[in-house]
């Protein structure tokens, strides 16, 4: 990436960064009232509340205005079309999840979030995630580390844990969420023991603030999306982590399906390999007896 690159980069990563806020703002508005004013509607992955609506309303539109549509694309839980599967015809499109953990919102846990990423050629350049009942916003860009601001404006470097043993790493997972084949999976992985959390982007800040050193999504039934991982993937790895397949292959954004199927090991970076041999094997194991 050459300077004018980088400095535009940078230009884009201000603007993002601000309408994070202000989609975190909206989140945090709705959260706060009653939980029967949401407007709670069932969907097939899940349920959609008037914040999910109103805070994409909200990003698209701040995006679009100071961005345009010419060279940059987007891909939005809300407004894509799962049925159609095609990706986004750009090199550049902005990968969007306006609240992730719905049902840790609805339930009023506090841990939901809002992610917007920006991908180029499928991989991500720009990474924000917005934790709004923490008060903080984690962001990364390419390159240049991964820094957590607050809501009074402090801007703050983070890195991931330096722990190095498989037997001495923390597991963060969702208090439900699991079928049989992944719980099989974590427990006969030696972790030092496991953390509870909401919604992707909060596990990875978990990551983040070295509470935790490993999350893992296994697909079943069903996947997680392009728009749970590509943000939450560049503030891991510019803070020193690692994101990939069980095999080592990177994570690849706008492909047209944006079901993320297989197994995605997400990690401090420091036993990562090892850990993915591992669960391979024990993958393996358990779908062959």
């Amino acid at each position: 990436m050459d300077n004018n690159q980088a400095e535009k980069l940078a230009e884009i990563l201000k603007i993002a960064r601000s309408v994070a806020w202000g989609a975190a703002d909206i989140l945090s508005s709705f959260y706060h009232q009653d939980t029967s004013d949401l407007d709670v509607k069932d969907k097939k992955d899940g349920p959609v509340t008037q914040a999910d609506l109103a805070a994409n309303k909200y990003i698209l539109e701040k995006l679009r205005g100071e961005l345009g549509t010419e060279d940059f694309g987007y891909l939005s839980e809300e407004t894509f079309d799962v049925k159609k599967a095609e990706p986004v015809d750009h090199d550049w499109v902005w990968i969007i999840d306006p609240l992730d953990g719905t049902r840790d919102f609805i339930d009023k846990t506090g841990e939901y979030g809002m992610h917007i990423a920006l991908a180029y050629q499928g991989r991500p350049v720009i990474g924000i995630v917005a934790i709004p009942e923490a008060g903080k916003v984690y962001f990364a860009s390419q390159g240049n580390g991964t820094y957590v601001e607050t809501k009074d404006g402090t801007i703050t470097p983070i890195k991931v844990s330096e722990r190095n043993k498989i037997e001495d790493l923390y597991l963060i997972v969702s208090r439900s969420h699991r079928d049989d084949r992944f719980q099989q999976l974590i427990d006969r992985l030696p972790f030092a023991g496991k953390k509870y959390m909401g919604g992707v982007g909060g596990k990875i800040s978990t990551l983040l603030e070295q509470e935790s050193d490993v999350y893992i999504s296994l697909s079943g039934k069903s996947a997680a999306k392009d728009w749970d991982f590509a943000a939450p993937e560049l503030i891991l790895t510019e803070a020193g982590g690692k994101f990939t397949y069980v095999n080592g292959d990177p994570v690849l954004y706008n492909q047209g399906d944006v079901k993320r199927w297989g197994c995605i090991v997400a990690t401090n970076g420091k036993c990562h390999e090892a850990l993915c041999t591992k669960a391979a094997t024990i993958i393996d194991e358990i779908d062959n007896v």
